[in-house]
């Protein structure tokens, strides 16, 4: 199988488990929602979020997944099956160890830390205080979550990527059970929801045992850290790569810090937002990013230049064909998702106004994020993290000079604005610097599906904004009415985009349906 195939259908099971994975989190996110609406609690709660998955980012996902697939793949190829198996142990060790400790700090020293990053709600008597119970509740989601994200890097690198890609779904689960349930047995029922957390965080990390067994890796207790050179490598590689992820989380934390100064309700426009932005984020950019690192690193341990290069050109085209789409699609179809889903209970006009309009702002940002993620990810795969991070600093400094200029005359959606521009200025700059790395590639990655997807595109859009317009999602109630418009747009577009594609011959839709199909061609080695 070609490494271009290997690529595609890897992104492609990813995409399929993290998409019932995100119909889950709408399912979640719906019934967050209905029960707390946008306000006292709901504010709270997603501000108490923010520190965990601050953390887990910082410990977990972004910084060790990106130097610790790239070393294990080298060792895995090199060294054989037993070496690899000894510094996973390693790593799973060390990592649970660091993880005890931090989550007892954090527990410790929440009052603290949720004060410093909510400072506007001490205006707000209780406010703050149950910020801070919610926080102390959840912090332990950090180390289950970061272990997480450690054996989902083992196992993508020994090419598993269906069940660690579906294992969000139990964390909607978990909290989709504690705010209908477990909410009844608490003082506050936010509480329900916050246990929940934790219920799905030990679901998803004990999902992925039965599967490494099933690759023979089996993981014991190893304290030798000392003499491991790999564990070292690992080490080095993610001090850059800790300090990249930590900037990227602080633009999180600072556009929470800033909407907590900001009419009630401005933190959850933003959360609501955000979330149904990462429903194609989830489905296209992440599972294409997570498929391209184990790829490229191997690549580089064989020292395949010419399979290096083409890989990531054909992680680029990818990105382009589907998040152009994507973001059109979120800005046409906003106010009709949150209408349809989210409209009812404590969720009402206005919040369905502010929270359509912010995605809106969000939306054009899907493109550069997807960029941003292959530039970066290919970085990592030269064990060069340090590059990212010099971006992301300067990144941090371009989205905090815009949300203080915007946030002024267009409140929550000036923050969502500058987040915006904040990624279109991260991709740019990281896509020059590789290009200066590793040679030309814009005009084959980017600019030849650019002349087939765009009129596609258009073509989408303007039918699906016809057929949304039939209907004024305004008004509360006819679910029968809005359903059928909001599947008739999404289908209409989608073929409209797809016919399109076909006639204009856009290859990266061709390959996409030849996946779909099973096809057992020979794969394209260009």
């Amino acid at each position: 199988m070609s490494h271009r195939r290997k690529i595609s259908t890897a992104a492609l099971v990813m995409a399929l488990a993290t998409f019932i994975s995100r119909i889950a989190g709408l399912v979640r996110d719906v019934v967050v929602a209905r029960i707390f609406g946008a306000g006292f609690v709901s504010d709270a709660f997603f501000m108490a979020f923010t520190i965990p998955n601050l953390l887990r980012r910082f410990f977990g996902e972004g910084a060790l997944t990106a130097a610790f697939v790239p070393v294990y793949t080298e060792i895995s190829a090199q060294q054989g099956e037993e070496e690899s198996r000894l510094l996973a142990c390693r790593c799973v060790t060390l990592l649970s160890m660091v993880m005890l400790i931090v989550v007892a700090a954090g527990m410790l020293l929440a009052p603290w830390v949720v004060k410093g990053i909510g400072f506007g709600f001490s205006d707000i008597s209780g406010k703050l205080e149950l910020t801070t119970r919610l926080t102390q509740i959840m912090f332990p989601y950090v180390g289950l979550v970061s272990l997480l994200a450690l054996l989902t890097g083992i196992l993508n690198v020994r090419g598993h990527f269906f069940l660690p890609s579906l294992s969000p779904l139990l964390l909607n689960a978990g909290m989709i059970f504690g705010a209908l349930w477990l909410g009844s047995y608490f003082t506050h029922p936010i509480y329900g929801l916050a246990t929940g957390v934790l219920l799905g965080g030990g679901a998803q990390l004990l999902l992925q045992y039965p599967v490494l067994l099933r690759y023979r890796v089996r993981l014991r207790p190893d304290f030798h850290f000392r003499g491991d050179p790999a564990l070292r490598q690992i080490f080095r590689l993610m001090l850059p790569g800790i300090a990249g992820v930590a900037i990227y989380q602080i633009n999180v934390v600072v556009t929470r810090l800033l909407a907590s100064f900001l009419p009630q309700g401005s933190v959850s426009y933003l959360y609501y937002a955000q979330r149904l932005f990462e429903f194609p984020q989830g489905i296209f950019i992440v599972s294409l990013a997570q498929a391209v690192l184990p790829m490229m690193s191997r690549h580089v341990a064989d020292g395949d230049e010419h399979a290096f290069k083409d890989s990531l050109q054909f992680a680029l085209s990818l990105m382009v064909v589907f998040t152009l789409p994507a973001l059109l699609g979120l800005i046409i179809c906003a106010r009709p998702i949150y209408s349809l889903f989210f409209m009812g209970g404590e969720f009402g006009t206005t919040a369905l106004d502010a929270t359509s309009l912010t995605l809106m702002y969000y939306a054009p940002g899907l493109l550069f994020v997807g960029l941003s993620r292959v530039a970066a990810q290919t970085f990592y795969a030269l064990k060069d993290t340090r590059t990212p991070v010099l971006v992301s600093f300067w990144t941090l400094l371009v989205n905090v000079s815009l949300g203080l200029m915007l946030m002024g005359p267009m409140q929550y959606l000036g923050l969502a604005l500058s987040l915006t521009l904040a990624s279109a200025f991260n991709a740019f700059l990281l896509i020059f610097l590789l290009r200066r790395r590793v040679g030309p590639f814009l005009r084959e990655a980017m600019i030849r599906p650019l002349r087939g997807v765009l009129p596609a595109t258009i073509g989408m859009g303007l039918v699906a904004y016809v057929v949304v317009n039939l209907c004024d999602w305004t008004q509360p109630g006819a679910v029968w009415l809005k359903s059928f418009l909001l599947l008739g747009s999404i289908t209409a577009g989608v073929s409209v985009f797809l016919l399109i594609c076909a006639l204009l011959k856009v290859d990266e839709i061709a390959r996409g349906w030849q996946l779909l199909r099973g096809s057992r061609g020979k794969g394209h080695n260009a």
